[in-house]
């Protein structure tokens, strides 16, 4: 059954805590599950393969990069000190400390894109195993009469289309959204926090839709329905999204958050969503 607007309002405080456990809960329930191993080996392996591809890609050119954008912070911070009456040549640490903080924020900010990378090809090439694996999952916690049958092989191509078009529409929308915090951060001080918070709030929302899309997917839910699923749920999505792009971002360890993710995305679907539409009329699409 749906919770009453009551509890609802109660649960408020302590639902994005609750959202955040469920990666913990998702990683003690394949330990304790064997059954499920098996759907794990192929996704790791191909997670593997694309985290090696990125890194090589997208981390090692950025840390040059970093090394050079610090490189030259620090010269032009040094010319303008070297300019600056001697009593005040005591900021000669100036550059190194700002230079410091601008690295680390710089290095963060590179593997979350790293890993936020690695999630979106992991999830959509491992997409057949995750779908297998999250269905297992269902027909255990929810009983096989309501989990939707497979459709057999002539259903791929459909199912491909549709896969596709969710990426599409996911790059749609982070692309809107960092049009805005963009300019947003136009504004001085300010919005630059904004923006730096818009930023992973993106990241975290498209973790939400990336991590809970096997269950709503085998059920051909539309994106626009997705996204409202993940806006219904919120705070509990906040720290779940949170929690899951923080997995995927940290090296090696990103190579077994994505299933872990999709396993605690189903979880948090047989919990919290699948109670509010079980016994309703249409439950495909909007």
């Amino acid at each position: 059954m749906a919770r009453s607007p009551l509890t609802r309002l109660v649960s408020l405080p302590i639902d994005p805590f609750v959202g955040a456990l469920y990666p913990l809960r998702a990683a003690w329930t394949i330990l304790r599950t064997p059954k499920l191993w098996g759907y794990l080996v192929a996704p790791i392996a191909v997670n593997v393969v694309v985290a090696l591809g990125l890194y090589f890609a997208l981390l090692l050119p950025g840390l040059d990069a970093i090394d050079g954008l610090q490189l030259r912070v620090d010269a032009r911070a040094s010319e303008a000190i070297a300019q600056l009456p001697q009593w005040l040549h005591w900021l000669d640490a100036a550059p190194g400390i700002f230079g410091g903080l601008l690295d680390f924020v710089a290095i963060v900010l590179l593997l979350l894109v790293t890993g936020f990378a690695i999630a979106q090809f992991g999830t959509l090439l491992g997409a057949p195993w995750y779908g297998q694996l999250a269905e297992r999952i269902e027909r255990d916690r929810l009983g096989a009469e309501n989990v939707p049958k497979s459709e057999g092989a002539l259903a791929i191509v459909r199912d491909i289309s549709r896969a596709l078009l969710f990426e599409v529409k996911k790059l749609l929308l982070v692309a809107v959204l960092l049009v805005v915090f963009v300019a947003i951060g136009s504004v001085p001080v300010v919005g630059t926090l904004v923006a730096g918070a818009g930023g992973i709030i993106t990241g975290a929302t498209i973790a939400c839709l990336d991590f809970l899309d096997a269950p709503q997917e085998r059920r051909r839910w539309r994106f626009r329905r997705k996204l409202r699923t993940v806006l219904a749920e919120f705070p509990a999505t906040a720290g779940f999204g949170l929690v899951c792009l923080f997995a995927v971002s940290i090296p090696i360890v990103n190579l077994v958050s994505v299933p872990v993710c999709v396993t605690a995305g189903t979880l948090f679907f047989c919990d919290r969503v699948f109670p509010g539409i079980a016994g309703k009329s249409g439950e495909s699409g909007d």
